[in-house]
């Protein structure tokens, strides 16, 4: 079983699986402006899609607070690609940016 939490003490949302934890993703916080500048799946959790789902449920958590988003690790808008509701949280003008 997998649960992303947020760790506000940390700046960042980690993901745990099965006990352990097997990644986050960092952020940096201004006002509503949520910048994810890095995430990491450690080695032994890789190949399973647990980025994809740690991406998928920090930005579902950030969107729960109405903030927006910068995603400016590039793994960040790969995931996002496809999925209108995502990109809705990076603000228009700043979209081609990240090729989204």
């Amino acid at each position: 079983m997998s649960l992303v939490r947020h760790v506000p003490e940390a700046s960042r949302f980690e993901l745990w699986k099965d006990d352990e934890l097997a990644g986050y993703v960092d952020y940096v916080r201004r006002g509503d402006v949520w910048e994810l500048p890095h995430t990491r799946i450690f080695d032994h959790f890789g190949g399973r899609g647990l980025g994809h789902v740690l991406v998928v449920e920090t930005l579902e958590q950030i969107a729960a607070t109405g903030g927006s988003v910068r995603p400016t690790c590039p793994f960040i808008p790969q995931v996002m690609v496809g999925r209108p509701d995502l990109v809705a949280l990076v603000p228009a003008g700043e979209r081609p940016r990240y090729g989204l």
